[in-house]
């Protein structure tokens, strides 16, 4: 007898002819997009719990299914679109009973977990998974619902102490494989060595002697505009991944350059850590914030290949430091004007050359400017119009 055919036990004390009224949702969730790709059981077990709904007494028509979070974690809710969807219709009263082939793949928060049961409870909801079918307003079936989420939740904490125990043993030995930045290579053993490209090391090598030079990021970057000098990069990612490209230079790489410990020979972790409360939901790369060399997890020198000492390092993010600190006392002197004025637009209008939000200047007739291509690639001020004619 398969999964889908198995009787439930619960049917003739939980499902009433209200709950079959109702519809049946189906809701089906993998973890990763690698889960959805190669795990194809998984994905079958759960499509197999709308036969089981059939079984049930719901009628075809009335049995939804909810695939839309696949390759989406269940550590939260708001970027899973389908759960969403869920506990609205449930919310709204049209929701009989909800299919999930275990709690996990429902929630793997106790939050979430716990406000989808209480909406049950109000609402009349049934809870299904392959133990059996529950009732929320029930004392035993909600104790017995509460302990798998709790499980759920800790079950997944387990699973990420256990990997992150796992790479932090890594980092402390100097075993770990972070992605290295163009100029350094390594080889299929694990050496890791200088890129074998002579002119890739030339420009690498050029852009630290002209920082020691020329002591800040934006005179460097227009002695290599003046000069037509590319900045390599070795893609790790995307369409042209492995390839070496040339780019011309900007102000933001020349800096994460000069910053990066890895071109001293350091071997250096955590220097962007996470602070929850900067994290924005849904977009796994926002709040992590750079922190100072002393609340770095791990750093240890003589690693890597060098292009420059450890002592160069230090002396060069000092001089950014300081060139940091010169421009905030030369811009914040002064309040400045507050954001009033004639032009209509200001704060809103974009520049079609960029992309950057134009700014507003009040001389003799209001005006609308940009310079982001300026700042970011010491190239000609993107445009400059007539304020009243565009308003």
């Amino acid at each position: 007898m398969s999964y889908a055919d198995s009787p439930n036990l619960g049917r003739q004390h939980r499902i009433t002819e209200h709950h079959l009224q109702r519809l049946a949702y189906v809701y089906i969730r993998q973890s990763t997009p690698k889960q959805v790709l190669h795990n194809q059981e998984s994905q079958l077990n759960q499509y197999q719990l709308v036969r089981r709904a059939e079984n049930l007494g719901w009628k075809q028509e009335r049995v939804r299914v909810i695939d839309a979070d696949q390759g989406t974690s269940a550590r939260e809710s708001k970027s899973r679109n389908g759960f969403q969807e869920l506990v609205a219709e449930v919310s709204l009263g049209h929701v009989g009973i909800i299919f999930g082939y275990e709690v996990s793949r429902l929630a793997r928060n106790n939050g979430d977990w716990y406000h989808l049961l209480d909406l049950s409870a109000v609402f009349g909801t049934l809870i299904a998974d392959c133990d059996g079918v529950y009732d929320p307003r029930l004392y035993n079936d909600r104790l017995l619902l509460g302990l798998k989420g709790t499980m759920s939740e800790a079950e997944l904490h387990l699973l990420r102490q256990r990997l992150d125990a796992g790479r932090m043993s890594q980092v402390r030995r100097g075993e770990y494989r972070q992605l290295l930045p163009t100029g350094l290579v390594r080889l299929p053993d694990g050496t890791v060595i200088k890129d074998p490209d002579d002119q890739v090391r030339h420009v690498m090598e050029l852009i630290f002697v002209r920082f020691d030079e020329l002591g800040s990021c934006r005179k460097v970057l227009s002695w290599l505009r003046g000069e037509n000098i590319l900045l390599p990069r070795r893609q790790t990612a995307g369409l042209h991944k492995g390839e070496l490209l040339w780019k011309p230079p900007s102000y933001s790489v020349i800096y994460k350059i000069l910053s990066n410990p890895t071109y001293a020979g350091a071997f250096a972790y955590g220097r962007r850590q996470l602070d929850p409360t900067k994290h924005i939901p849904g977009r796994p790369s926002t709040g992590r914030l750079r922190k100072p060399i002393g609340e770095w997890v791990h750093l240890q020198q003589d690693v890597y290949p060098a292009y420059i000492s450890w002592e160069q390092y230090l002396a060069n993010q000092e001089r950014l430091r300081q060139n940091a600190m010169r421009f905030n006392q030369r811009t914040q002197r002064a309040q400045g004007a507050a954001g009033k004025g004639a032009a209509l637009l200001q704060g809103l209008a974009t520049c079609g050359v960029c992309g950057c939000i134009m700014r507003s200047a009040y001389k003799h007739t209001p005006r609308y400017f940009c310079n982001g291509l300026t700042k970011r690639f010491a190239e000609d001020s993107c445009m400059s119009l007539h304020a009243p004619s565009i308003d």
